[in-house]
């Protein structure tokens, strides 16, 4: 599944670019904050196996006013890097790949 160039960002890692997106609207779990937020991650030019991470935070737009940090270009760069570590090929073919980040994620429960 490639990831539209619509609502997406471009980062470039080592000379390789990527684009990267982060859901507008958060989904059902990620709203009631019992899941935490994930973004996609593909190479730009030759997209193959989709990197999905999962953050440590609760998604910006979650329904109760839970305190979350924005995903910066750096975490993204560093998770494609740790990806790349772990045997994540971009260019190839294949399931999603998931880097699970989410050490430390609390349900928030007002």
């Amino acid at each position: 599944m490639a990831i539209g160039r619509k609502g997406s960002r471009r980062i470039v890692v080592d000379g390789t670019t990527y684009r990267w997106r982060l859901r507008r609207r958060p989904t059902y779990d990620q709203a009631l904050c019992d899941k935490p937020c994930t973004y996609a991650v593909q190479h730009a030019d030759d997209p193959g196996t989709t990197l999905v991470v999962t953050t440590n935070q609760p998604h910006a737009s979650n329904w109760f006013g839970a305190p979350s940090a924005a995903v910066l270009p750096s975490d993204v760069s560093t998770a494609i890097t740790s990806a790349l570590a772990q045997g994540w090929h971009p260019t190839r073919p294949g399931a999603p790949f998931h880097l699970d980040r989410s050490d430390g994620f609390a349900r928030f429960r007002p």
